[in-house]
């Protein structure tokens, strides 16, 4: 009688321990396969952070802006791009970017170390960039002012976010777009001069 309870208990610990050492495999797989997404986001977002406080000869920091949709002649847009060698405004006519001023100035790294660090605690990477038709701001926000900010390497967008003063399309940017700008504007002295030019 012994002898037979206790060849009924043997298999049915061992069962116990196999199904118990199957569900530790499932939830480390499943952690791997769904905690793998969140990581990339992750380091996508600490690239572009990454990126923005690089202060080598090669990095850079861009806003442009886009005016309401009208006629070409009457479309108005600008762009400012510092890097650690040059700060330059550009205010262009037209949809095809005609330039009507341009102002370059010098710049030292530690100029664009601090406005750097300025851009990333007022959370200029905040934000995740979008995909697709959703990441397409032709004809976005027709009456109001498109906002993009982007980290370059050379000639490569490490990072692009923007927004919109149209509530419908708030974009992928998630910082104060008033701060941000003004960070850029005031890195161009007498910057309101060229800007009032174009009426932006």
């Amino acid at each position: 009688m012994y002898k037979s309870s206790s060849s009924r208990v043997v298999p049915i610990v061992l069962i116990l321990i196999v199904v118990a050492i199957a569900i530790a495999v499932l939830v480390s797989v499943g952690r791997a396969i769904f905690g793998g997404n969140s990581s990339q986001e992750a380091s996508k977002v600490d690239l572009g952070s990454e990126s923005l406080l690089n202060t080598a000869v090669d990095r850079s920091a861009r806003m442009t802006v886009r005016g309401p949709l009208v006629a070409d002649e009457s479309f108005r847009s600008y762009q400012i791009a510092i890097d650690s060698s040059s700060r330059r405004l550009t205010t262009y006519s037209g949809y095809l970017d005609q330039t009507i001023e341009s102002v370059q100035l010098g710049n030292n790294t530690r100029a664009y170390e601090e406005l750097v660090y300025a851009l990333s605690r007022a959370n200029l990477m905040k934000g995740t960039e979008l995909d697709g038709d959703k990441d397409d701001t032709r004809g976005i926000c027709a009456t109001g002012q498109v906002y993009e900010f982007e980290v370059l390497q050379g000639n490569s967008v490490i990072k692009r976010l923007w927004t919109s003063t149209c509530e419908g399309s708030p974009g992928s940017l998630e910082a104060s777009v008033a701060q941000v700008q003004k960070l850029f504007t005031d890195q161009i002295p007498d910057a309101q001069q060229p800007l009032a030019n174009i009426n932006l």
